[in-house]
């Protein structure tokens, strides 16, 4: 898997833009990608060291349309610390 496939996008909250402060930046990956792809991903797109790797999996929530009824698609977060030593992920040109 490459490491553009593995890293979907990242998760931009309130919560997660608090986190970036203690150098925690979170993404939403792939559902078969495990930390070490994670971490491997992150450090070969973005060039930074990472320290540690938390990964979240949210199961599809059940939504219907009329009387037909489905799920949404299965979710999974990572949650990346990155070194003391590292620099910072951009993500917006200020």
């Amino acid at each position: 898997m490459d490491a553009r496939d593995i890293i979907k996008r990242p998760v931009i909250t309130e919560r997660t833009t608090d986190l970036m402060a203690e150098k925690k930046y979170t993404f939403e990956v792939d559902v078969r990608a495990n930390k070490t792809q994670v971490k491997d991903a992150v450090e070969e797109i973005f060039g930074v060291k990472v320290e540690k790797v938390n990964v979240q999996n949210y199961k599809g929530k059940f939504k219907r349309m009329g009387r037909f009824g489905g799920y949404t698609s299965k979710r999974r977060k990572a949650i990346v610390k990155l070194t003391a030593d590292s620099k910072e992920i951009e993500y917006f040109e200020a």
